[in-house]
C-alpha cells in the first residue's frame, strides 16, 4: 500500500522541514510513502473562506485517483492513541487499499466536495496547531504506527 499526504501550502521553516524529512526518511523503511503540497491560492486575502475551501477542494480532488482512499485531518475528526492509530493503519493495509491518502487542508478547513468524497477524519488533538507543525507530527505519528506494528521500542508501551 502506498501512503502518501497532500497538504496546502509549503513549510517555511527550515528546521521543521528537516524534522519531517527525517521521518520521510525513516519511514522508507516500512512503506511507500511521500508528501506532496499544494501551492497556496493566489491572491486568497480577497476571497472569502468558502471560495478559499473551494479553490483548495478543487486542487485536492485533481490529485486524486480514483480508488484512493481519502483521510482528512481535521479537528473534528476521530482521535486515537498511538497505538490505535497504528491498529486503524493495520486495517487500512488488511483491507487491500492500494493507495491511503491523509490530507492536511488550508486555514478553514475542506471545502463540502472534499468531505464528501473522504472516507474518514482524523485529528490529531483538540488542540490546534499550525498547519506546518501538523506535517510533522503526523509524520512523526505515522512512523510511531509502523515501530508498533513492528515491536520496535521506539514507542514505549
Amino acid at each position: 500500500m502506498n501512503i502518501k499526504l497532500l497538504a496546502i501550502g509549503k513549510t517555511d521553516s527550515t528546521a521543521l522541514q528537516s524534522l519531517i524529512q527525517d521521518y520521510e526518511k525513516r519511514l522508507g523503511f516500512y512503506a511507500r510513502f511521500s508528501t506532496e503540497i499544494i501551492p497556496d491560492i493566489r491572491n486568497a486575502g480577497k476571497l472569502s473562506e468558502t471560495q478559499q475551501k473551494e479553490k483548495e477542494g478543487e486542487l485536492i480532488l485533481k490529485k486524486l485517483q480514483p480508488t484512493d482512499n481519502l483521510v482528512l485531518l481535521d479537528e473534528n475528526g476521530k482521535q486515537h492513541t498511538s497505538v490505535g492509530f497504528s491498529e486503524f493503519l493495520q486495517k487500512k493495509m488488511n483491507s487491500g487499499i492500494r493507495q491511503l491518502v491523509f490530507v492536511i487542508g488550508g486555514p478553514y478547513g475542506f471545502s463540502d466536495a472534499v468531505y464528501q468524497k473522504a472516507q474518514g477524519k482524523l485529528s490529531l488533538s483538540a488542540m490546534t496547531f499550525s498547519h506546518q507543525m501538523v506535517r510533522l507530527f503526523f509524520t512523526e505519528q505515522l512512523y510511531r504506527a509502523f515501530t508498533i506494528l513492528n515491536n520496535e521500542p521506539y514507542h514505549h508501551r
